[in-house]
């Protein structure tokens, strides 16, 4: 919103428009779901601001739209463009059919990407996440020997963590850290101090075909979760907690960590793959959307 505010006073002083701007306001607008405010944009660039839209600002506003849920009409656009859509729209609209869970539109925005780059490695493991999600579980595995037989390995989640200039790395169900024994104890006393502030696990992030207790068990064995528990105990009471993670935060986590940041007064600033996250006081900067 601040971005939007800067871009009418930008407007108002006289200052030209270029095609750069527009995708600026765009990307914010994306990212705080003001779906409107975008499309408004998007519809008057040329009209307005004599701004020619490219490639990026399509791709943008399919984001924008696909974010919010609008997957029809993102779709729609997509096959209405005079510009030949690109493998990266393709790309972010499979994964928000998979947040939103519409299997055929995913589908048939699978075929259209698997045409265009048959053979990239990134798009088998797109392939695995969205399947997972729709709980087709063999259509995941099936993605996963694809990337298996082609020699890819998907990236584990790993989170960085500062403590005192100190930098401390740690991937999903780590055990290897020194401080290991007391981190997973306070795993414990995190996930008991929650469960009284009414937190119940979300399991729809588990990509895996397991029972409903052990994904539960994986989710608190995060990266994250094991930085953050690791920075409760070795950092200054009320310290900020910094943490760079490689992957998009999951919602479990995600809710987590604001409760995190709630209970035990402590600010928590994240940075996941795919923007900052600024917990305090049981809330996120993102607004929950992300």
């Amino acid at each position: 919103r601040v971005a939007l505010t800067l871009f009418d006073r930008m407007c108002a002083e006289g200052f030209p428009v270029d095609s750069v701007t527009v995708l600026a306001v765009m990307c914010a607008c994306a990212h705080a779901g003001l779906v409107d405010e975008g499309q408004w944009l998007f519809d008057r660039m040329e009209i307005q601001f004599g701004v020619t839209p490219r490639i990026e600002h399509y791709g943008c506003m399919v984001d924008i739209l696909g974010r919010a849920g609008h997957l029809d009409v993102a779709e729609k656009l997509i096959r209405g463009m005079d510009i030949t859509p690109n493998a990266a729209m393709y790309r972010s609209l499979i994964r928000a059919c998979g947040i939103h869970g519409k299997l055929e539109i995913g589908e048939r925005m699978i075929q259209e990407l698997m045409r265009l780059e048959p053979e990239h490695s990134g798009n088998y493991v797109l392939l695995s996440n969205f399947y997972a999600r729709m709980k087709l579980w063999e259509d995941a595995k099936k993605a996963r020997k694809e990337m298996k037989a082609m020699g890819i390995d998907k990236s584990p989640g790993s989170s960085l963590l500062d403590i005192n200039g100190v930098l401390h790395e740690f991937l999903m169900g780590d055990k290897t850290h020194p401080a290991s024994r007391e981190i997973y104890a306070m795993i414990q006393e995190i996930q008991a101090r929650l469960k009284e502030c009414g937190h119940r696990p979300s399991t729809t992030a588990v990509m895996f075909n397991v029972e409903e207790e052990d994904k539960v068990g994986a989710l608190s064995y995060h990266s994250e979760r094991l930085a953050i528990a690791f920075a409760l105990i070795a950092s200054s009471p009320g310290a900020p907690i910094r943490i760079i993670k490689n992957l998009r935060v999951c919602s479990d986590c995600h809710e987590s960590t604001k409760l995190v940041s709630r209970v035990y007064g402590r600010e928590i600033i994240m940075r996941d793959r795919t923007r900052f996250h600024h917990f305090r006081d049981g809330h996120c900067s993102c607004g929950d959307f992300w």
